[in-house]
């Protein structure tokens, strides 16, 4: 099984989450004995957040690790990359990306196991109406996750009768945002909404702070990380993001068949790890299950055909970003009760009230 993560680059958190989780539930799989007697091999390879790498590293798995399937990319930018590769090589692809693209004009061999932009976005933007907000500021980076979010956003807010007052972009790695933000500030904005994979988009908060802009902040996934919340430090403060259920896995419920597995998942992943697993953890988790239930339906044969056909025809499957179910045309089976609105306060995450 080949695995392309962004282990280095501006998405270095998400792959060594990724990471983490593939490598722990990988080796409980052949710890159990392994699919239908055969053991899994994870050939992970760096992308370093790079479209052309990505590909490389595609290129690499499928002609010369002869790879059955391939996990990831963690970016959309990355994952829309190597779709090539994966057709020609008729190979299934399980992405942990979030953008809408991936999964929108539907591929056969191409699965995705994040909540998409066209789940989130109008989840959180629901959200920001019902606070009484109903001119927004928006700050996008222009890498694929942002590019692809901003489009939903442009779509989804006027059926909410939300008017974008000030549009604005950033660049990965870029360091100084207060030009973008002085805009915002000037603009009719109630309140602004951040729509970023990029660990840079701290910056946004932090230059807010700095320059006295004190409007209310949302996001999403993007920002379901520690890293992101640390990086912020009390900037992050009242900052509002939609996301899934891993990060408070009792928002399922503790009779849930969710809450028991991400209680589980997040017991072994503390015990390894000496850390909480985040949302892209939970992406890797997913992907590693699903295409480990699929090949247990095929009794462990990896014909391309038999194997995509299996995935395709998962169902009710318990995974960190809700109970997948896909058919032939939903290849990512969530729906926005998967999601749940958290709120930071003093560095931590609580429900959004």
């Amino acid at each position: 099984v080949g695995a392309i993560l962004s282990m280095t680059g501006n998405y270095a958190a998400l792959g060594d989450s990724e990471k983490k989780a593939l490598d722990l539930e990988v080796k409980r799989i052949n710890d159990a004995g392994g699919v239908a007697g055969r053991k899994l091999e994870l050939i992970i390879e760096d992308d370093a957040t790079d479209e052309a790498k990505a590909v490389s590293a595609a290129a690499k798995l499928l002609e010369q690790d002869k790879v059955v399937a391939i996990i990831g990319a963690s970016g959309t930018g990355q994952s829309m990359a190597i779709r090539g590769d994966v057709d020609r090589a008729g190979v299934p692809q399980l992405s942990m990306a979030g953008g809408n693209a991936i999964t929108a004009k539907l591929d056969p061999l191409v699965f995705q196991t994040p909540w998409p932009n066209k789940l989130v976005v109008p989840f959180v933007l629901k959200r920001m109406k019902e606070k009484g907000f109903t001119k927004i500021g928006v700050m996008t980076d222009t890498g694929g996750y942002g590019k692809d979010g901003l489009a939903i956003i442009k779509e989804e807010a006027p059926k909410l009768g939300i008017a974008i007052v000030s549009e604005q972009t950033f660049n990965p790695n870029d360091t100084d945002m207060t030009a973008q933000l002085t805009k915002i500030k000037g603009s009719e904005a109630q309140a602004v909404l951040i729509w970023s994979a990029s660990k840079d988009a701290t910056t946004v908060l932090k230059n807010s702070q700095q320059i006295g802009l004190k409007l209310p902040f949302f996001g999403g996934s993007g920002q379901a990380r520690t890293q992101f919340v640390e990086g912020a430090g009390t900037a992050a403060n009242g900052f509002e993001f939609g996301t899934g259920k891993i990060l408070l896995p009792e928002s399922w419920g503790k009779e849930t068949p969710e809450y028991k597995a991400a209680a589980d998942f997040i017991s072994r992943y503390e015990a390894a790890y000496s850390a909480k697993p985040d949302i892209f953890a939970g992406h890797a988790y997913d992907a590693v299950w699903i295409l480990a239930d699929a090949l247990k339906r095929t009794e462990g044969d990896t014909d391309p055909a038999k194997l995509r056909d299996a995935i395709e025809q998962t169902k009710d499957m318990v995974g960190m970003g809700g109970k997948f179910t896909f058919s032939a045309s939903d290849h990512n089976g969530l729906t926005e009760n998967d999601l749940f609105m958290y709120r930071v306060e003093n560095g931590a995450w609580v429900p959004a009230r």
